[in-house]
């Protein structure tokens, strides 16, 4: 099983998707926690409208797509919705659909356009460099270390949010731009890479399964990495040895990972009820 690891450009997919996975279901705690699933998918998609736009004007897609994504983090830190028939994921569902129409409309104009959507969606982890993952890392790392040394502030802020009291973080909050700075620049990085829909699965799928798994807050995030951990292992081994896309391969591990962490909980609960 391990042979196969031996051969670059497979190790590299290995060693950029547990990068990815380490930082993004770290974050995906905050994510889950504060009910803004859509936030990564619309930030990632803000992402790869700043790279379809500086194809369109043949400029260099790094800059620009940076530039739209911290626009679009800063933005999005100032939602905070107080009309009780609205959810803040349906005004970010909206931007999602949005910048996912624009991106298909300068798509559309490419030479390979559907190609092009392809590798928005899922990325193309077996072609990733070292130069690239060198780079990712050096920033996931700075990003974790901000995270580390003022966790307390980001859990606290996630707090409010799980406890429903986001109305009173007022209109302009620095820990909240910091956390949506900090996932805007691990997702314009992350997608390059690995695509939108493997992004969201790192930032959803760990966190979610590790809740399954249990009610400690401590034990939360180290769970959720190791489940991106091994999603990221598994997902690699089964797109090399049966000649599947990686972005996808990913996915599909995660989700079997996912299905079985509630399959756990399931049988948690009904012993719990038999007592």
């Amino acid at each position: 099983m391990l042979d196969m690891f031996t051969q670059d450009f497979i190790f590299n997919a290995l060693k950029v998707s547990i990068v990815m996975g380490l930082l993004l279901s770290y974050l995906g705690v905050h994510v889950v926690g504060r009910g803004i699933v859509f936030v990564d998918l619309a930030l990632g998609q803000i992402s790869m409208l700043g790279v379809a736009f500086a194809n369109y004007i043949e400029k260099d897609p790094t800059v620009i797509a940076i530039v739209f994504t911290m626009v679009g983090a800063f933005m999005l830190s100032f939602i905070n919705v107080k009309d009780k028939r609205l959810k803040q994921e349906a005004i970010i569902g909206i931007v999602y659909a949005v910048a996912s129409a624009a991106t298909v409309l300068l798509i559309s104009k490419a030479p390979h356009g559907e190609a092009d959507i392809s590798e928005v969606l899922f990325g193309s982890l077996f072609t990733v460099t070292s130069a690239q993952i060198m780079i990712m890392a050096g920033a996931f790392g700075l990003i974790g270390l901000v995270h580390i040394i003022f966790r307390k502030k980001f859990f606290e802020l996630t707090e409010k949010f799980e406890n429903h009291q986001a109305e009173h973080i007022g209109v302009f909050n620095l820990w909240n731009f910091l956390f949506y700075l900090s996932i805007g620049l691990a997702i314009v990085l992350a997608v390059r890479a690995g695509g939108v829909i493997p992004v969201f699965s790192y930032i959803v799928v760990p966190p979610v399964s590790a809740i399954l798994l249990t009610r400690k807050k401590g034990s939360l995030v180290l769970i959720a990495m190791l489940v991106s951990i091994v999603g990221s292992f598994f997902g690699i081994y089964f797109s090399t040895h049966f000649d599947f896309p990686a972005g996808s391969s990913v996915v599909a591990i995660l989700g079997v990972i996912f299905l079985a962490a509630a399959g756990v909980r399931l049988l948690r609960g009904k012993e719990i009820v038999a007592q």
